[in-house]
């Protein structure tokens, strides 16, 4: 962790002339220009959490000034936020709410969408009166690491206040929403009081267990309060003493290669079995910081404690899955023995997210429906972190999540204890209808959650089978023997291709089955032949015999992979403009056919 003020004058002007030319207002271009600043470090915040706003005003119809707070829209990503990302929102109304008791999640999502100003604008963060009942013009809001491994202490009160002085407020965790509105503004009047009485002025606001505040007159103000307030949790945290228990792992574990599709397997009959779909993905950290977490003695109890921010839950579940110790390379019994506890393992973690499931759900009036009681992060001692999800970029994201959570849990763990929200406040999180609004509810593309191994893809048939596949939602990985043609190949489809081939020692060889047969989820082969292999021509013997082996080999994986649930198929292209099928070919084939060129060439 070590964040770094990275405002620059000339660029926030060059922001300015830039979204000015596009009609956007100053405020708003330094609005945009600042979140974007703090969406760029992870340290701060993580696809898609953090909320920024800009108090300013617009003019209305009939050319009077309307007060607007323009804030982050539901949808938009901080790192790559733009000026609509920032919908505005008329303030008056929504400080009007002040004076109310309470306010239902409905009526107060009903009443910021009534008062946007185009009403086409995506919905404003659920955060929306929080930064509206704070006087200032700019607000910040991340989940910086390094404030939570303060905020996540028994005693973060007085850790925080150790670290940060009178400069921020205090305020208990309350779940967002308009309860945590009124918290934060109720508190901030008080502590704004009593600064001013001692000469002090307030600059941030920590949300226990949550996350970090700052605000100022300009955009500049409030985003070096913010890098500040985080450099002072990092310099406390430095102070810290992170000593390591190592746990009894092997020198040299099994390959990611022979673990995780046996882990794959697993999770896709136990996905069956809870009525989800079976296909999931996974991305796998190796990092050192990983290796810190899942190689310590004290991992069981550490997964059990919970996530670093309520936040996260969405994404990662209350608890990763912990599995034993990976098993050492070239033991093959004890390959068997880890792979037969996978199932356990899974049953074991289902039965406790049902047994909390059954138990909060009680505790709120029993009007949940259950999610899912599959893992999202599994820890694997000897291997490393795993992120699970529908699709590459998806269990990408997660495995960012789980990495926060390591740095989060280390560094917490170095001045005391990690102590997160407990179950009462992370369920309440992860049933919230608002917050599961964030994971969206579209339908899957039919090839969604299919892993497609695309080889000689840098060609053209393998090019254009790339785009198909992918165009159906499949995630992909793109080989050829040109690397670099590949790569373009798979930049060009889908940012999934290159999520997966960056993973491709995970992936079954270009030759077969690897990955459907150790992980007993089926699959297909699909192998391009040629019409040549049953129907041969003059002067393409060696063509015409490799191909012919090609079809031989497809009847042979269809004999000896078919009890593994795997399909193999052929397809026979045709006049497909490649390397082959020349201007010249074309001639002679119309020719001796009797048929135009127009008629021979590719359609």
């Amino acid at each position: 962790m070590s964040v770094l003020n990275r405002w620059s004058d000339a660029e926030a002007a060059a922001a300015v002339a830039h979204y000015g030319a596009q009609g956007v207002a100053e405020p708003l271009a330094l609005r945009t220009y600042s979140a974007r600043l703090l969406g760029a470090d992870p340290d701060l915040v993580l696809h898609g959490g953090g909320n920024t706003s800009v108090k300013t005003s617009v003019t209305g119809l009939l050319g009077e000034t309307i007060p607007v707070l323009c804030v982050k829209g539901s949808g938009w990503d901080l790192g790559t936020i733009e000026p609509p990302g920032h919908p505005a929102v008329r303030l008056e109304p929504l400080r009007a709410l002040r004076a109310l008791n309470s306010l239902s999640d409905e009526a107060m999502v009903a009443a910021q969408r009534n008062n946007l100003i185009d009403p086409a604008a995506p919905n404003p963060s659920v955060e929306a009166l929080l930064h509206a009942f704070l006087p200032h013009t700019f607000v910040d809001h991340t989940h910086s690491s390094a404030l939570l491994a303060l905020a996540d202490q028994p005693d973060a009160a007085a850790v925080c206040r150790q670290v940060f002085g009178e400069r921020v407020v205090l305020v208990p965790y309350v779940m967002p929403g308009f309860a945590l509105a009124q918290s934060c503004a109720n508190l901030y009047e008080a502590a704004a009081e009593r600064a001013a009485a001692s000469g002090v002025e307030l600059e941030g606001m920590v949300l226990l267990k949550h996350g970090l505040f700052s605000f100022g007159s300009t955009a500049k103000q409030s985003y070096e309060r913010m890098i500040e307030l985080v450099r002072l949790a990092e310099q406390h945290l430095a102070t810290g003493n992170r000593l390591s228990q190592p746990a009894a792992v092997p020198e040299r574990p099994a390959p990611a290669a022979a673990l995780l599709p046996r882990l794959r397997g697993a999770l896709g009959r136990a996905a069956t079995a809870a009525g989800c779909r079976s296909h999931w993905l996974l991305d796998l950290r190796t990092t050192p910081l990983a290796r810190a977490v899942v190689d310590d003695a004290r991992l069981a109890d550490w997964a059990r404690r919970g996530v670093a921010t309520p936040d996260h839950v969405i994404r990662t579940k209350a608890h990763p899955l912990v599995l034993p110790v990976a098993p050492a390379a070239g033991d093959a019994a004890a390959l068997e023995a880890w792979s037969a506890a996978l199932a356990p393992a899974l049953e074991s973690y289902a039965a406790h997210y049902q047994a909390s499931f059954e138990r909060q759900n009680g505790r709120v009036g029993g009007t949940k429906k259950p999610l899912d009681p599959l893992p999202r992060v599994v820890a694997i001692p000897g291997l490393g972190l795993v992120g699970i999800g529908k699709s590459a970029a998806d269990a990408a994201v997660t495995a960012d999540i789980a990495e926060t959570w390591a740095t989060t849990l280390l560094a917490a763990e170095s001045i005391g204890r990690f102590e997160p929200v407990g179950e009462n406040d992370t369920f309440d999180m992860e049933y919230w209808s608002l917050e599961q609004a964030k994971l969206g509810k579209a339908a899957e593309k039919p090839l969604a959650r299919t892993v497609v191994v695309v080889t000689g893809g840098a060609g053209a048939i393998g090019a254009a089978t790339a785009r198909a596949f992918a165009a159906q939602g499949a995630d992909l990985a793109v080989l050829d023997l040109d690397g670099e043609a590949a790569a373009a190949v798979a930049q060009h489809v889908a940012q999934a291709a290159l999520a997966l081939f960056r993973l491709q020692d995970t992936l079954p060889s270009p030759a077969g089955a690897g990955e459907g047969v150790s992980s007993r989820l089926g699959g297909q082969l699909l192998f391009n032949v040629s019409k040549q292999a049953l129907n041969p021509g003059p002067g393409f013997g060696a063509y015409g015999t490799s191909k012919a082996a090609l079809l031989a080999l497809v009847r042979q994986y269809a004999l000896e992979e078919g009890g593994a649930g795997i399909r193999v198929n052929a397809i026979n292209a045709d006049r497909i403009r490649s390397g082959l099928l020349t201007d010249t070919m074309i001639r002679e084939r119309s020719a001796a056919r009797g048929l135009s060129e127009a008629d021979s060439a590719p359609g």
